[in-house]
């Protein structure tokens, strides 16, 4: 099957955007040719020019590049506004979401200013997908409709490469170019369908070659030698001689179902329905490989063009569509309320964008839930409510300092690298062992060890009597010393050497303190801090 790309330009996004928000898309829908043209403009050489105008400006004789003063002395009623980028980006990045729609290959142009033609725009990979809305023509027509019904002019063409496909687009009426035939088609249009620089253009005017094939005929090495190897390669792109692959905005899913509706649903209980609907179709895939999905995507296509994404991540690879709608149900439950449908989703598509090898464990012999899976259900249905990055899980360090020796990282990330720890100059050991796993360290350790005033009998013996928070404690039995060294690499070879002990008190109380530092070695004069409690 041969690769097919549409084209999609956008020529008067600026202006339709602007137009949408202050007059609504009927005003461009209606037709009216009493209102004033509508044009953007910038400062651009030290003077106001338009850098957009609408198409009834076009009509009308205005251009982009054209200066703001001799626009008005044309329209005096001219309607004009800020230049802004960056609004015109959001919505062409909103288009592209919306484009998933038809396929999930969705790139966003990357052209330098400089081009001719260069009008914001889009590539789709539609290779196999056309089928699924009628063929290529009713795909494209569908596209543009909806594009146009939103209040967006949109111009779109599909051929066997992507220069092709922008050059169709642009310099064409054609709405679709049969597999293999873009080559003569190229032939009759203008070089700027090449996607080339506006000075190179020039050039080329000035020496009578206009058409793609004015120069498809002729010796390279010639071409090559006045106009640098741009011009053929551009060239051979556009004629499928030279591959050139599109960069798609989003990866793509590694399994995905979808449903499309005559009549667009907006209730809750739909949607919950038809992602388990989804989940029972991925299933037979899942199970084939033994893949278990661990991140997935439900995607909500309204009829006027806004998608919602709702993302889930399960602790623990799942398959079973019951387990997948219960994430869903629970995040949907989270937030349903700012959810809005508006008049509707037309399309739901359900994707698994990470999955794993899912373990084989054995079931109880009294047909009850596997061991642990109790506990993983509750973590899926915390992280789908709360969020997985709130639901946190201890996990041992690889260090020896107690206060280091674990940290909390999202349960979501478990079997993988962890997400986020407390401190992040930790991380888990390899083998999820550390010296918390330890069983003579007390249960209850104190974040930072807190000062203690000791008396010992020798500099080097564990305390007889210690004063911590303001009370006296007597010695009665004592274990150790457990000494720790310091860690140079991260505290510098200045750290000091600690010596643990385990002690109880005339009351029975139990207690871990440490001296720090070795007497004559490393300091001449030891402190002592608490660390922890016994049960």
């Amino acid at each position: 099957m041969s690769q097919r790309i549409m084209s999609i330009a956008l020529p008067q996004l600026s202006t339709d955007r602007t137009a949408r928000r202050k007059w609504g898309r009927s005003w461009r829908l209606n037709g009216r040719p009493d209102a004033p043209p509508l044009a953007a403009t910038a400062k651009v050489k030290n003077a106001m020019r338009l850098v957009a105008v609408d198409g009834h400006g076009h009509r009308a004789g205005l251009r982009v590049g054209q200066t703001l003063s001799d626009a008005r002395a044309l329209f005096p009623d001219l309607d004009v506004f800020d230049d802004d980028p960056e609004a015109d980006a959001a919505l062409l990045e909103a288009i592209a979401a919306w484009c998933d729609r038809y396929t999930p290959l969705v790139a966003v142009e990357q052209l330098a200013a400089n081009v001719a033609g260069n009008a914001p725009g889009l590539f789709l990979d539609i290779s196999g997908c056309a089928h699924l809305f009628g063929g290529e023509e009713a795909m494209r027509g569908d596209l543009v409709a909806r594009l146009r019904a939103a209040g967006i002019l949109a111009h779109a063409a599909i051929a066997d490469t992507p220069g092709a496909a922008w050059a169709f687009a642009r310099y064409s009426d054609r709405a679709a170019v049969a597999p293999g035939r873009h080559g003569e088609a190229l032939l009759d249009l203008p070089l700027a369908g090449l996607r080339l620089e506006t000075e190179m253009l020039d050039m080329l005017r000035k020496l009578g070659l206009r058409t793609v094939g004015c120069i498809a005929a002729l010796p390279r090495a010639p071409l090559a030698a006045r106009f640098g190897n741009s011009l053929l390669l551009r060239l051979d792109q556009a004629l499928g001689r030279e591959e050139e692959a599109i960069s798609p905005r989003l990866p793509v899913p590694e399994l995905s179902s979808e449903r499309i509706f005559a009549e667009p649903i907006a209730l809750v209980e739909d949607i919950e329905r038809t992602a388990l609907q989804l989940a029972g179709n991925l299933k037979p895939r899942l199970d084939a490989r033994q893949l278990g999905a661990r991140t997935l995507e439900l995607k909500l296509f309204r009829v006027d063009g806004h998608v919602t994404s709702i993302a889930v991540r399960a602790a623990s690879p799942v398959y079973q569509p019951e387990r997948i709608m219960m994430l869903f149900r629970e995040r949907i439950a989270g937030f349903h309320e700012d959810m809005d449908a508006g008049f509707g989703f037309d399309l739901i598509r359900l994707n698994v964008t990470e999955s794993e090898d899912r373990p084989v464990e054995q079931a109880d012999l009294g047909g009850g839930q596997a061991r642990g899976e109790a506990f993983i259900n509750l973590v899926d249905k915390l992280g789908a409510r709360l969020g997985t990055d709130r639901v946190l899980r201890f996990a041992a360090a690889d260090t020896h300092i107690p206060e280091r020796s674990f940290g909390l990282v999202a349960q979501a990330g478990a079997g993988k690298a962890p997400e986020a720890l407390l401190w992040s100059d930790d991380a888990p050991s390899a083998n999820g062992q550390g010296s918390a796993a330890v069983l003579t360290r007390p249960v209850l350790l104190f974040d930072r060890p807190e000062p203690v005033e000791a008396v010992a009998e020798v500099p080097d013996g564990p305390p007889i009597r210690f004063r911590w928070r303001r009370t006296l404690y007597r010695v009665v039995r004592s274990e150790g010393p457990e000494r720790i060294a310091c860690e140079w690499w991260r505290d510098g070879r200045g750290g000091q050497s600690r010596d643990y002990f385990r002690v109880e008190d005339d009351e029975g109380h139990r207690f871990w303190i440490f001296r720090q530092g070795l007497f004559e070695r490393e300091t001449r004069d030891p402190t002592w801090f608490m660390h922890g409690l016994f049960a």
